[in-house]
């Protein structure tokens, strides 16, 4: 008789999820001197606590779904309605498609009025899409927060303004770059 053991090896769902640490997103090993780590541990909490000033929490709520209808609104001249309920929608389905890796920040400043994005404006940001040329994206460069939309050439990388009253960034090899997710949809309230 033979017998399988299933020992050794990897468990199917062990170890910790993915994006779910206190960054939410992938993490990689480092040495450090071990006279450094307070220090790095350190300036990863103040680093943290920075983040979290410009986070906007997610709600908490359960699915609201509020009435979609199929017509659509004519921006120009009028036409009749035709008061045909298509379904339900969901904003938080609708803007959230990889909710372990999406957050919410508040937009500051007028240097993105060109692609819509307002002062106070609310970005949803996903950490697990790539962050492509002409993607808008939410980036540190030399440890300060910026939106802007990226702009890949052959090896060199800017980050574009649209606004022309802002100078683009342009990414030098002296310059400490980290993308920290592209931003997919904005929320701007009129009221």
């Amino acid at each position: 008789m033979k017998i399988n053991y299933n020992h050794g090896g990897a468990r199917i769902g062990a170890g910790r999820k993915k994006n779910t640490g206190k960054f939410k997103e992938k993490t990689q090993v480092m040495r450090i001197p071990i006279s450094l780590v307070n220090n790095v541990g350190q300036a990863l909490k103040e680093y943290k606590k920075e983040i979290d000033k410009f986070s906007v929490p997610k709600p908490n709520a359960p699915d609201v779904s509020i009435p979609f209808f199929s017509s659509r609104v004519q921006a120009g001249f009028p036409s009749p309605a035709d008061d045909h309920l298509e379904d339900s929608l969901d904003l938080n389905k609708y803007l959230i498609h990889h909710e372990e890796s999406t957050f919410f920040v508040r937009a500051q400043g007028d240097s993105m009025l060109g692609a819509g994005i307002y002062p106070g404006d609310i970005l949803v940001v996903d950490k697990s899409l790539d962050a492509k040329n002409g993607k808008i994206v939410i980036a540190v460069v030399d440890g300060e927060f910026t939106v802007k939309r990226l702009q890949r050439y052959q090896n060199k990388i800017t980050l574009k303004s649209e606004n022309p009253n802002y100078k683009d960034i342009d990414i030098k090899k002296e310059n400490e770059l980290t993308i920290w997710g592209v931003v997919t949809s904005v929320i701007h309230k009129y009221l």
